[in-house]
């Protein structure tokens, strides 16, 4: 008897594609991390010159600077008389000072009592969890927000040996989210600045835990890395190799779709076994140790059959259970588990190459560190020797992917005083417009689609990206 065969469907890559499950607070992950990274619907306020958010948990720190304070009063002159006081002159008979009236002492008491307790009321909200109020762009209580953290340069955290680095005037800037939880005083003062944003709980962790989604963010920071590398240094002619790593489930295969293509309404069955970070073991008895293992396992079963997978879930250990196969819908009538899996491949180079990235996660820094490495590894300025600013995730094809909390990100690159910031194409034209109102006269936002795309906006700011060359052709490390 022949089992029953689901047909999976891809979706876009969106935040509200991610799995949910009610048993455990969870969300969906912004892209990015960090890479942050979801976008508000009120990016599209007027800009202001500065974020000035009041409460620690909002404020951006490029927006906190040393100020001197001015005098608002000018002290009054003092004049002494020059001529003595005479002895014998008639002194001034003291004033009477006279009580305040009843009808004054009266009003005292209720102005006191209003001062205090608008003082209290302050001090409550302040403490108040911002869910009493604050809701997110679809209505959800909020209790984090999406704000501006910092765009730093790319070149501090590169080290390279056997190889020539060239030293650049000018700087690519990566950017960077922070998504604090936030109290009812925050949500108050932050909802009228439209570069902050506000997430649910399912917002922030989507269907993981948190220490899932930490692993996630992890792993996205490490395929950026490993994808930039194999870019930017093959795309000079030096020789590059691809080795498939680990099988890391990314996200879940989404069935069905709501008719707006923006929420899945039934996943696939291994949806109930397997969430995004796990990390495949064993299928079907078979050990795995890259991605290439996979596909010849599951070309000997059919879509309906049941296989048994072990797997190692972050903070919790190996587990294994049963999933039901699917077909894949791109119509090759290959039998698949239900998953897009993470791009765990490291790239293999001639010559040592590290980027330091610390405890930024996500995967928004790809094409700032693809440039940065062209940049460092041929001589010139790619830049035109100015501060560029750069976000979006790169592709092994040098495709520009989009990335979360764009307005976010521009309000920090805004106040570093960069003057140009280049972003995916991906990211779409209401995204890209309110980075722009954000933006305003002194920061020029530039949509890019891939790598060559982001070379020749450069060489419009007087960059040498058409001139590169292949200066890693026969390259030969040292003996």
């Amino acid at each position: 008897m022949t089992a029953p065969v689901t047909m999976a469907i891809v979706l876009p890559a969106t935040s509200a594609h991610r799995r949910r499950h009610s048993a455990v607070r969870r969300c969906r992950a912004v892209g990015d991390s960090a890479t942050i990274t979801g976008e508000r619907g009120d990016d599209r306020r007027p800009a202001r010159v500065e974020v000035a958010v009041a409460l620690a948990g909002l404020r951006h720190p490029a927006a906190i600077k040393a100020m001197i304070a001015s005098p608002a009063i000018q002290a009054e002159a003092v004049v002494r008389s020059v001529i003595d006081t005479q002895p014998d002159m008639v002194m001034t008979a003291p004033v009477e000072i006279r009580p305040p009236r009843a009808l004054h002492r009266a009003w005292a008491i209720p102005l006191a009592a209003v001062g205090f307790c608008s003082l209290v009321a302050v001090l409550v909200v302040a403490v108040l969890p911002a869910t009493l109020r604050a809701t997110n762009a679809d209505g959800d209580a909020a209790e984090f927000a999406l704000v501006p953290a910092d765009a730093e340069p790319v070149a501090d955290r590169l080290s390279f040996d056997a190889v020539e680095r060239h030293r650049a005037d000018g700087t690519f800037l990566f950017v960077t989210v922070r998504e604090p939880k936030i109290t009812l005083l925050d949500w108050f003062v932050g909802e009228q600045q439209p570069e902050v944003g506000f997430l649910s709980f399912e917002d922030k962790y989507g269907g993981q835990t948190t220490e899932q989604q930490h692993e996630i963010s992890v792993q996205m920071m490490r395929s950026a890395k490993e994808t930039a590398e194999y870019v930017a240094i093959g795309y000079l002619g030096y020789p590059v190799e691809l080795v498939a790593g680990d099988v890391i489930v990314g996200d879940l295969v989404c069935l069905e779709a709501s008719d707006d293509g923006q929420k899945c309404e039934d996943w696939a069955p291994s949806d109930d076994l397997l969430d995004p970070g796990d990390k495949l073991l064993e299928v079907d008895g078979t050990s795995l140790i890259t991605i290439d293992d996979l596909s010849p396992i599951l070309a000997r079963h059919e879509p309906g059959e049941r296989i048994t997978v072990r797997f190692d879930r972050p903070g919790e250990g190996e587990q294994s259970g049963e999933v039901e196969l699917i077909d894949a819908a791109d119509g090759t009538g290959r039998t698949i588990i239900g998953f897009v899996p993470f791009d765990t491949s490291t790239t293999e180079v001639p010559f040592d190459v590290a980027i330091e990235s610390g405890e930024i996660g996500g995967p928004s820094a790809g094409l700032a560190f693809t440039l940065t490495l062209i940049d460092e590894l041929t001589p010139g300025e790619l830049s035109g020797g100015g501060r560029v600013a750069v976000t979006g995730t790169i592709q092994i094809n040098g495709d520009v992917g989009a990335i979360g909390g764009l307005v976010a990100k521009t309000s920090a690159v805004k106040q570093t005083g960069a003057s140009v910031f280049l972003v995916p194409t991906a990211q779409g034209e209401a995204d890209i417009a309110a980075a722009r109102a954000v933006a305003g006269d002194d920061l020029e936002v530039i949509a890019v689609g891939n790598l060559e795309e982001a070379l020749a906006a450069l060489a419009a700011l007087g960059g040498n990206g058409l001139d590169l060359g292949q200066p890693g052709a026969g390259f030969e490390p040292p003996a």
